[in-house]
């Protein structure tokens, strides 16, 4: 081998990049282990232990973690750096979003004031608590019930108006403007989804998924990792409403507050006075049930002031943009009384259309008594009115967040040329005056101006503002506005959909599977098996390496690219080895057999074949493929380039190193020396054999397909999910095992948020509708969870909407359509299509007859055939989950991959025989090269199979479906290559000899 020394660089330098790439993980994993332990000594309550995760993450997040002298890395920088695990490994928060159609109506119609259209909006929304049908439909139906033909959606104080009179004029009927608003409607909920997706991919977390659901205007979106709620929710709601304001100042405001307090001290005694007057009248039992001391309650509340102190300056140096204080608590009440008309008549000519708007951010301080409260400051804005903002967001072209002069963080933003215009003039106007820039009608700084700014330039910034919130406002504007309000309507932090103990017990299975694997390789071939696995094991660092240093995302799919990885990695050096043996036995010398080995001659054209074959299907599987299919692609291309290397050169170079010494070198053992010498086995004689049992099992998987079907899982065909709360903590799998029998197949349940909630969804009568059959299923599953429930609990205590103290029962329902979208399933298929016939074109091109692709392909759908044949029959005996979800697509990519990577091996040893042996019968050459590889595809085969039977065996209960379907697949793959794809190729060529003759 040439250029040792250049490939021993590169491998020591890929290396230490690899280990370098994976330390970020080690010391965030230890970060946020002393979080947890910090936590834990401080709490046992599970959402005050994540705040103080939060709090003590926060406090360290720019402190130095990795000091190397010339570079220093703290939290943020390691966290950003880590290995990235998916929602199904990690958790994360999952969230549904509301984008509200009926703001986008209000929007289209120019906040239109025709009586029809806001009722039949009213009605709308008041009609969709009891309906599952769109917003838009029901709003279509109720302004048809109440225009009776008189009043048309084409009229110009509807949707006839400025803004839509290019594609709505007067004269359209009803029906002709329905689909104009539903495309405008599409178009604004297809913005929201563009916005709010621009939002998460800067938000931090790793592959997010957003998903539309169906036509209803509801987005999903899953965060990996996330864990602030609060955070999530400011991000995903917020309108970006950026506004630049005037305010006024505690100086002008002053009079006003104490007029104001004087007014609503009278009104507040008046309306006390005739609580007690009336509560006078009424009997003494009234009186036992409170009334009387709910007046006197009300008494005790009797000015403005008891809930806000106002700004009130001494002197000049104390004049502010803040002109009140008020608790936090006390703010809804502050603006009912700020909101009073007779409150509002106070307020002068220059400032009638002054509008009054809090603060972004509370502040904790202690009160007279001692206490700490949290308390918000109150700004006057100047507004007017048409209310609309002298400077609008619409001005900023960039935003980004930096540190202040004080080295505080906060938003720096950058104006266009109007911007920059309007921003001189109102800065000029003000200087020595306040300014206030707003953010969806909170005030996140109002400054006072001390001179002109000319250059566009500005800044939102806060005392406490944390450089995730600064991120956060820059990301929100960059992004963009949202065409409408988008309200989570369903949100949690979920733990990973394997559960945390499982993700535990297959990990260890893997690691005892893959030890099993390397001691395998030492005992079948000695000491060069001991060079194969140091080979694989500096193959899983490089894959780990790569995955972190590109920011990939490990998930379930991409676990089942690293399995086909390590299965390909050891067939490589299985090949070689059997290779290097052939040579040893013909009485060739070591250096010599060794050479071929690794040749093209030798072992390196099928080792390269295989790999470009399983390369094609990755890269199209990537290309077209989107979710679980682009992770399982991008992992298993990245396997399979490093796996060539480390089976080529690193296994190479320690096998030279090794034979250098001149010491024995036998590749075996002496317990393996003779297995699968002299083995000569008729395989085509047996094909017949092979075709009626696959014919058999696939005739029967056919009917039972059409009769029985496949047990689809939530992904594909949806379901009705609740979020169930016990009064204590309570197994998943458990509540699974016992709602099987109420459902009929066991509903897909998780720890959602503490312990003591749950997620449950059913895809029981799924494709059923009517509010009958929403009752029906929440009664078997009230029926179902009795035995966890506390007794006396009612059915109606157990239904969401119960407004009663809820200590169990159902907290929030939803019916689900499906979270992989017809486009995403086409996707998927044209992806696989498409890969086998790149694979068809490659063979037909490396191998020369069309045959050996037919043998191939066609090896491949009998694979896939048989393990779909498999889970229809068998998903309603066996005792785990059998479900066809995404997941399962990552099984059948994985058994495509396999399938192929060995067919294509064995093709190559037989062509290599028919080029030696031309006086052989063809028949006796496919035998002969079937016989002669069955010892490398046993060994593969087996290597493999044990990773994934001890994470079957011992792996989550979840995951056992996923693995049976992998186990099924390896061995199908390998039964196919040797009794199907060689005997299809040698059928099509004999019949066409045949013909020719």
């Amino acid at each position: 081998m040439q250029n040792k020394g250049l490939i021993k660089l590169f491998a020591i330098l890929f290396g230490l990049v690899s280990l370098y790439q994976l330390s970020f993980t080690w010391f965030t994993n230890g970060v946020e282990d002393k979080a947890k332990m910090y936590a834990e000594a401080r709490s046992n309550d599970g959402r005050e232990m994540a705040d103080l995760e939060r709090v003590y993450l926060d406090s360290v997040a720019n402190q130095p973690i990795i000091d190397l002298g010339f570079a220093k890395f703290s939290y943020n920088d390691i966290k950003d750096k880590e290995l990235n695990l998916g929602l199904d490994l990690k958790g994360g928060i999952n969230a549904i979003l509301q984008v509200s159609v009926k703001d986008i109506l209000i929007g289209l119609s120019n906040e239109s004031k025709n009586p029809t259209f806001n009722e039949a909006l009213a009605k709308a929304t008041e009609a969709q608590k009891k309906s599952d049908d769109t917003f838009l439909n029901l709003f279509f139906n109720e302004f048809e019930k109440l225009s009776n033909g008189e009043v048309k959606l084409s009229d110009p104080s509807i949707f006839g108006n400025k803004s839509l009179r290019e594609k709505i004029n007067f004269n359209l009927t009803d029906e002709e403007v329905m689909p104009i608003i539903e495309n405008e409607v599409t178009g604004s909920v297809n913005t929201a989804f563009e916005v709010l997706r621009s939002r998460i991919d800067k938000f931090g977390v790793t592959q997010p998924n957003i998903q539309r659901i169906g036509k209803s205007g509801r987005i999903l979106i899953e965060l990996p990792g996330a864990k602030d709620i609060d955070r999530v929710k400011k991000l995903l709601q917020s309108t970006a409403e950026l506004q630049f304001w005037e305010v006024y100042s505690n100086q002008e405001t002053a009079n006003f507050f104490f007029q104001a307090n004087s007014v609503i001290e009278n009104l507040l005694k008046n309306e006390a006075d005739k609580k007690e007057t009336a509560a006078d009248k009424e009997d003494n039992l009234d009186d036992l049930l409170g009334e009387v001391s709910d007046s006197l309650a009300t008494k005790q509340v009797n000015n403005l002031f008891t809930v806000l102190t106002p700004s009130v300056p001494q002197s000049q140096n104390q004049v502010s943009s803040v002109i009140a204080t008020a608790k936090l608590a006390d703010t809804a009440k502050v603006n009912s009384y700020l909101a009073m008309r007779e409150v509002r008549a106070l307020l002068s000519n220059d400032m009638k259309y002054a509008k009054f708007l809090w603060d972004s951010k509370s502040f904790t301080a202690k009160t007279n008594t001692g206490e700490n409260t949290e308390l918000i400051y109150l700004y006057g804005i100047k507004s007017n009115r048409e209310d609309v903002a002298p400077i609008e967001g619409d001005v900023i072209e960039d935003a980004s967040q930096e540190y202040g002069q004080t080295g505080k963080p906060e938003v720096s933003m950058t104006m266009n040329a109007t911007g920059t215009r309007q921003w001189a003039k109102m800065t000029t106007e003000n200087v020595g005056k306040f300014v206030a820039v707003v953010l969806d009608d909170y005030v996140h700084t109002a400054p006072s101006v001390n001179v002109a700014i000319t250059t566009g330039r500005t800044s939102i910034s806060g005392g406490s503002m944390t450089v995730s919130e600064a991120q956060d406002i820059a990301n929100v504007l960059k992004a963009g506005k949202l065409p409408a309000a988008a309200h989570i309507i369903q949100s949690e932090v979920v733990g990973p959909s394997l559960g945390q103990k499982a993700i535990d017990s297959s990990m260890s299975s893997f690691a005892l599977a893959l030890l099993l694997v390397l001691l395998w390789m030492i005992f079948y071939y000695g000491k060069a098996g001991a060079f194969a696995d140091i080979a694989l094991l500096v193959n899983l660092l490089f894959i780990f390496g790569i995955l972190t240093a590109f920011g990939a995302v490990l998930t379930l799919p991409g676990i089942a690219g690293i399995i086909l990885t390590i299965g390909m990695s050891v067939d490589a050096n299985v090949i070689i080895f059997e290779r290097i043996k052939e040579e040893l036995n013909k009485g060739k010398g070591l250096k010599a057999s060794i050479n071929h080995g690794f040749s093209f001659k030798g072992a390196l054209s099928a080792i390269i074949d295989a790999n470009i074959t399983t390369m094609l299907t990755g890269i199209i599987l990537y290309v077209f493929g989107t979710g679980p299919v682009k992770g399982f692609a991008y992992t298993l291309m990245v396997g399979i380039v490093t796996s060539l290397f480390t089976a080529i050169f690193i296994t190479r170079l320690l096998i030279d190193w090794y034979a250098a010494k001149g010491k024995l070198f036998t590749f075996n053992t002496s317990m393996t020396k003779n297995l699968f010498a002299n083995i000569d086995v008729e395989f085509l004689k047996k094909r017949k054999i092979a075709y009626i049992i696959s014919g058999a099992v696939i005739i029967l998987g056919v009917a039972s397909l059409v009769t029985n079907g496949l047990n689809y899982g939530v992904d594909f065909v949806g379901g009705r999910t609740y979020v169930v709360k016990f009064e204590n903590p309570t197994s998943a799998s458990d509540v699974a095992n016992t709602l099987k029998d109420a459902f009929g197949s066991a509903p897909e349940v998780k720890t959602y948020g503490e312990a003591s909630q749950l997620k449950i969804t059913t895809k029981y009568k799924i494709e059923e509708e009517g509010n009958h059959i929403d009752d029906e299923v929440q009664d078997l599953l009230f029926k179902g969870l009795t035995s966890y429930l506390p007794e006396g609990l009612t059915m109606d205590e157990f239904k969401p909407g119960f407004d009663g103290d809820k200590k169990a029962g159902i907290m929030s329902s939803i019916k689900v359509e499906p979270t992989i979208a017809d486009d995403i399933k086409t996707a998927a298929g044209w992806a696989i299509l498409g890969s086998l016939l790149v694979v068809f074109l490659y063979i037909l091109f490396r191998f020369r007859k069309w045959q050996y692709s037919l043998g191939a392909v066609l090896a491949v759908f009998h694979d896939v055939l048989i393990v779909l044949s498999l889970f229809s029959i068998f998903y309603k005996i066996l005792p785990f989950d059998m479900e066809i979800g995404q997941s399962f697509i990552a099984a059948i990519l994985t058994v495509v991959g396999y399938s192929l990577n060995d067919t294509v091996v064995i093709f190559d040893r037989i062509r290599e025989f028919a080029g030696i042996h031309t006086s052989w019968k063809f028949s006796t050459v496919v035998d002969k090269a079937l016989s002669s590889t069955l010892g490398r595809t046993i060994n593969t085969s087996l290597t493999t199979l044990v990773v994934l039977l001890a994470i079957f065996l011992f792996g989550g209960d979840s995951i056992k479906g996923f693995m049976f379907a992998l186990i099924v697949g390896v061995v199908v793959g390998t039964y196919s290559s040797l009794f199907i794809a060689s005997p299809l190729m040698y059928d099509a060529i004999n019949k066409l000899d045949k013909k020719k003759k």
